[in-house]
């Protein structure tokens, strides 16, 4: 009786999960098509990479925090194969001890993964999310328990088997296990407002692995994925495809899944510059925000951090929308535009009206712009996602919408798209003034020396063109361009530059969600990279770096770019430079501040330390260093937008730095330059010094009298 009893349960709860799949599909399907469909063929082939992607992608990050990796695999693996078992022995009635054995076995070690999950409940971290999360132990322990029980039946004796699940005790058993069942599937069928169970996880979690918008992050039989960071354009030749994301529904659907997938163990939101600062921005909410848009509903059911402030339209409750409603609606910086309304509805700058717990409840919006403008786009967040979630993208995809369909970018956001527009520069610069601090330099210009070359039948191509960036505009970014050349002209470098021909890389403009300025500036700045012959392109810019090498691809422009850290150890390495450690004796201890789009975006940890170690200098590492180095709060157009804060981001920075008791904090990118220097120290104490590593290098050279090419200047020397 109680194993018929235990059979319907168990095709109950198949059938209530299979209910529950449907119906998050077709909230998936809400968003954007692709723009070819998927053949069936693709669908099968990509269904397959889900082990793989997993046991390898997904636990490398995972296995980050060793105490939730042993966890996740005894409980999430154990559960898997008790499931399976149970369908096989009680669904099919398939018996046999050695069955019994491994169900054992498997609920066995369920329970012990479920201890640790109970233990990492009784005192959570500050990231975790409460509310219904907290009960999660008690089901987990009281389903593997009961079913561990239950499967002695199996592989005891007969009679002892019958007293175990017969009678009382068997009906006990069972409610248990019923108890962990509905916990964990009929959650599957819960709304964006609810809590939806670890089972609502593992299904969209794992069709994510397999239908991840960036399949390049994974890794291969042929090896390992690459950072994937470039971001996606968007068509502007066509009238019908929308400007970014106005509402969920403009989302591809695959970012919808992606959304769906967030289990809120709030990694992203323990490294999020933004969040820690005091500024509106929790990506764990973000995410959980875009599940409600998703699902229609409010965020009443949200148990986690908030988005810091203290203002009331911060609380839970306050927050609601659905799949075809503005995710923002009217923005304070939104130029005027004129409200309109109809019967029963909002307009597209009104209030959303939302139909939640059968009551009509009205929210301002679903997300408050501030909350998408403080983000700075390090990529934080996505390194540290579990379920390798793309924060990012969807910032920016909302932020294209602010921009170009409300013209409500704030701060000084639209000065600076202004001049974009007008002058190819964020500061509104004559594009000739960016030579004015290498008067003395007599840098080559690209189009003299290839004219000079083709008149003399020479086929050679420019070794290295030096892309300056926005930063020649800068003086304190003038003394690292200049040190750069110093090293470039001592290793005998054939390089050139653009001159007035450089216009800014569209970093920025691509950030503040103007992709149309961003086309704009690209596709003119690779014609005119078409007319040269260079061997690479290299620049102090990170920011440059990254636009040109992985974003102007999309296109047409395919280049070799190096990073001036990168390209001076290859220098290193060929011999090509002389250093004297003894002329660095009198900076003491360095610490090394990874910039976010050379490490997180690029991948590039190890040559800047490599530099450091063979100038001789003793280098302390700071506790977020590597892919877990903190933003110095300089990118994704921050700077500009300047949202309030409890504090200041680089001020953070530079306490990290502090406590590694450093006197130099070596940096290899403009803005972090800019941002750390602009740090005031606490009273009493002296601010470390910040250099550029080309600097350094400088400083350091042993140059023959033959290849001494630039001029002694008192800006080129490193003052200590």
């Amino acid at each position: 009786m109680n194993e018929t009893v235990l059979s319907v349960l168990i095709f109950a709860a198949l059938a209530l999960a299979a209910i529950g799949a449907v119906k998050r599909i077709g909230m998936w399907r809400q968003g954007r098509a692709d723009a070819a469909p998927m053949s069936v063929g693709e669908l099968i082939a990509s269904l397959a990479k889900i082990p793989r992607r997993y046991g390898v992608d997904l636990h490398h990050v995972v296995a980050r925090d060793r105490y939730m990796a042993n966890t996740h695999v005894a409980t999430g693996g154990g559960f898997v194969a008790a499931a399976l078992l149970m369908v096989v022995i009680y669904g099919f009635g398939i018996d046999s001890a050695w069955l019994g054995g491994l169900l054992l076995l498997a609920s066995g070690v369920m329970f012990g993964g479920a201890m640790f999950v109970r233990r990492r409940r009784l005192d959570p971290p500050a990231r975790l999310s409460r509310g219904p999360w907290m009960r999660l132990p008690k089901s987990l322990l009281v389903f593997s328990a009961s079913l561990f029980v239950m499967s002695l039946s199996l592989v005891l004796s007969e009679g002892v088997g019958r007293m175990i699940s017969g009678g009382i005790v068997g009906l006990v058993l069972i409610a248990g296990i019923a108890w962990g069942l509905l916990e964990m599937v009929v959650g599957m069928t819960g709304g964006g407002s609810r809590i939806t169970g670890p089972m609502k996880h593992a299904f969209a979690g794992s069709l994510h692995l397999a239908f991840h918008r960036r399949p390049q992050r994974f890794s291969t039989r042929e090896g390992a994925g690459i950072r994937d960071t470039a971001l996606l354009p968007l068509d502007l030749t066509n009238p019908k495809a929308p400007l970014g994301v106005g509402k969920p529904a403009d989302f591809n659907w695959r970012q919808l899944l992606g959304f769906d997938a967030c289990v809120q163990c709030g990694r992203c939101e323990a490294v999020c510059p933004a969040f820690a600062a005091g500024q509106p921005l929790n990506p764990k909410k973000l995410i959980q925000d875009m599940v409600v848009g998703m699902a229609g509903g409010s965020d009443a059911g949200y148990a986690g951090s908030l988005y810091p402030g203290d203002e009331p339209i911060r609380a839970t409750g306050q927050h609601g929308g659905g799949p075809q409603q503005d995710i923002v609606g009217a923005s304070p910086y939104a130029r005027p535009v004129e409200q309109t309304r109809s019967t029963g509805q909002a307009a597209a700058t009104g209030p959303i009206q939302v139909q939640a717990d059968r009551l009509n409840h009205e929210f301002k919006v679903l997300v408050e712009p501030e909350t998408l403008w403080a983000c700075t786009t390090c990529r934080a967040c996505v390194e540290e996602c579990p379920m390798m979630i793309e924060h990012v993208d969807a910032i920016v995809d909302m932020r294209r919408h602010m921009t170009l369909e409300q013209g409500a970018t704030p701060g000084k956001g639209v000065e600076v798209l202004s001049n974009l527009i007008a002058t190819d520069n964020p500061g509104g610069f004559a594009l000739e003034a960016r030579l004015h601090w290498a008067a003395d330099l007599d840098l080559p210009r690209v189009g003299a020396v290839q004219a000079a070359r083709e008149a003399t039948r020479d086929p050679r191509p420019v070794e290295a063109l030096l892309w300056l960036g926005d930063g020649a505009f800068d003086m304190r970014n003038q003394r690292t361009l200049r040190a750069f050349v110093q090293v470039l002209r001592a290793a005998g470098v054939d390089f050139a530059i653009l001159g007035a021909e450089e216009r800014d890389s569209g970093d920025v403009a691509r950030r503040l969600g103007d992709e149309a300025t961003f086309q704009s500036l690209a596709k003119r700045n690779i014609e005119t990279l078409s007319r040269y012959r260079f061997a690479r392109i290299i620049t102090c810019d990170p920011h440059s770096f990254h636009v040109l090498g992985r974003e102007y691809s999309a296109f047409g422009g395919d280049y070799l770019v190096s990073h001036h850290t990168s390209y001076m150890n290859e220098l290193l390495a060929a011999g090509r430079l002389s250093l004297d450690g003894d002329k660095l004796a009198n900076l003491g201890a360095v610490t090394w501040h990874d910039p976010c789009y050379l490490g997180r975006y690029n991948g590039e940890f190890e040559a800047p330390r490599t530099l450091l170690a063979a100038l001789g200098l003793e280098v302390r590492e700071m506790e977020r260093s590597g892919s877990r180095s903190r933003c110095c709060g300089g990118g994704g157009g921050a700077p500009v937008t300047d949202i309030p804060g409890k504090q200041r981001i680089p001020d953070m920075r530079m306490g990290d730095v502090r406590e590694t008791g450093a006197e130099v904090v070596a940096v290899g990118c403009p803005q972090c330059t800019a941002m750390l220097e602009g740090v005031v120290a606490p009273s009493g104490e002296a601010e470390p010094l910040v250099l550029d590593l080309a600097e350094l290098m400088a400083r350091a050279l042993v140059v023959a009298d033959n290849k001494a090419s630039i001029k002694a200047q008192p800006d080129v020397e490193v003052v200590a």
